[in-house]
């Protein structure tokens, strides 16, 4: 497993009330047959509920494996290679749990799966890939929180157990130990379909003047809930009322039993099953706001990182996908929501007619520039250029970017990965009412649109399925946007 570096190990359980724990954390040595050698040891009695909890002192970062052995009566208990470094918990739907075996550039991932330091925790959860049919009784069985997410173990990264874990998470891991040689650790407990209100916590929905609706029951019937969610609750409930989807179930399942564990920072790739009503796409931001201030709150982490992915593209004819411009600008504007987070774009990748893009390799990566450059302080660029202000002046709209590298550049249209820096490939993607397209043009760091009047506003990437082609010197995409224009 990874344990977390540099603060306080947190170590915890159950036992017999008044009986002594001893816990010792042990380094090995790299002498053959040398015995471990003890770092930190501690006692606990165990209290009358029968909890017992430990503090050992904290350590860096460290590529040589552990020992944590713990001690009560004849019980003896221990865990070996354990690695110190981050833990990143992985939240989501069914973009995040993508897993690796049906991702684009699998084969050839399959040749550097060995990743002794990276390590998963990636257990399934009841209900999965349950559809258009009611839960068996063993299914509702399992929707309690103690049973929700089925018991698993940590995992090296190698070509077998990396099959099934998260890809967007896979390449976010991999891509963090290779620019900085630090462990890392991914739990991930992504649902397919989930809204982002099973990844709440009921008390923070309730206490919130603005969403304590959502808490209200019957869940199934509520109408300040995503309709989707709903629908599929409905499907699959002849009787009881926990689900997947409910408000609270992930967060009282997996988010919560990992508070007493310190961890780095938190990913999520999530937003189609909150983007398909205008009121729920109007809210996303607030929302994601008060999840995040409630982990921080309850990890005892108040700058703890929140990257995220903002939503590809879709066109409509196929699937409800309209308000997918909005959400994205709503899901951009919550960077400015939430300090010490970050938004991965990729508008780009979308399939016109399939809500999952199979290349989850950019995804992860563009993910992870936001945790080395903010995180680890790598000196890398972080994003593709967002924008920060449009200016009218003599005839023409200037927008002005961050994070346009060298300079901004074009796209070719049918293929990504050529760029243009000169005007030889049309800028695509601008429009003044986010409908009919107008002509812009790059200029150094800023692009120019020319008006014969001041407009209100300035809207790019704005088609649920984008034409935008403008990205910086490093070949990442531009945010959808929405500005108004001074």
């Amino acid at each position: 497993m990874i344990l977390q570096r540099d603060q306080p190990i947190h170590i915890w359980g159950k036992g017999f009330p008044g009986a002594t724990v001893r816990v010792g954390l042990l380094k090995n040595t790299t002498k053959v047959g040398a015995e471990p050698t003890t770092i930190s040891t501690k006692t606990a009695i165990v209290k009358a509920d029968s909890s017992w909890s430990v503090y050992l002192p904290a350590l860096p970062a460290s590529v040589t494996p552990h020992e944590l052995q713990i001690n009560s009566g004849k019980t003896n208990i221990r865990f070996g290679n354990i690695l110190f470094g981050d833990i990143w918990v992985c939240i989501g739907q069914s973009n995040m749990e993508w897993p690796m075996q049906r991702e684009m550039h699998y084969s050839q991932a399959k040749l550097s799966a060995e990743q002794p330091l990276l390590r998963f925790y990636n257990p399934t959860y009841a209900g999965k890939n349950i559809f258009n049919q009611y839960f068996s009784d063993s299914v509702l069985q399992l929707l309690t929180p103690e049973k929700f997410y089925a018991t698993t173990q940590w995992e090296l990264s190698d070509s077998n157990h990396f099959k099934t874990m998260s890809a967007v998470a896979y390449y976010y891991g991999k891509e963090i130990v290779q620019n900085t040689k630090i462990p890392i650790g991914l739990i991930n407990l992504s649902i397919a379909g989930a809204p982002l209100e099973t990844f709440i916590g009921i008390n923070a929905l309730k206490n919130s003047s603005q969403f304590a609706k959502k808490a209200e029951e019957p869940w199934l019937t509520n109408p300040a809930l995503p309709l989707w969610i709903k629908e599929r609750g409905n499907q699959n409930l002849k009787t009881g009322t926990l689900h997947p989807f409910k408000p609270g179930q992930a967060y009282e399942a997996g988010i919560k039993p990992l508070f007493p564990l310190a961890i780095k920072g938190i990913i999520n790739y999530q937003g189609e099953s909150n983007a398909q009503e205008m009121e729920r796409v109007q809210e996303y931001a607030a929302l994601t706001n008060l999840m995040v201030n409630d982990y921080r709150k309850q990890w005892k982490q108040p700058t703890l990182p929140y990257y995220y992915v903002q939503l590809s593209s879709i066109d409509t004819a196929k699937y409800k996908g309209h308000f997918w411009g909005a959400f994205r600008e709503e899901q951009r504007r919550t960077m400015d929501l939430i300090p010490y987070s970050g938004m991965a774009v990729c508008s780009d990748i979308g399939f016109k007619d399939n809500v999952h893009p199979t290349n989850k390799k950019w995804v992860g990566e563009r993910l992870a520039r936001w945790a080395l450059n903010k995180t680890y302080q790598k000196n890398m660029l972080a994003s593709g250029p967002l924008p920060t202000k449009a200016v009218y002046k003599n005839g023409e709209v200037i927008v002005y970017f961050k994070y346009t590298g060298k300079g901004l550049q074009t796209a070719d249209a049918e293929n990504s990965n050529v760029f243009a820096s000169n005007e030889s490939k049309s800028l695509q993607g601008f429009s003044l009412d986010g409908v009919r397209p107008v002509s812009a043009s790059i200029q150094g760091q800023t692009v120019h649109i020319a008006v014969s009047s001041k407009p209100d506003f300035i809207y790019y990437g704005w088609k649920s399925y984008s034409d935008g082609n403008l990205y910086n010197s490093e070949g990442l995409p531009a945010s959808t946007f929405k500005l108004s224009v001074q």
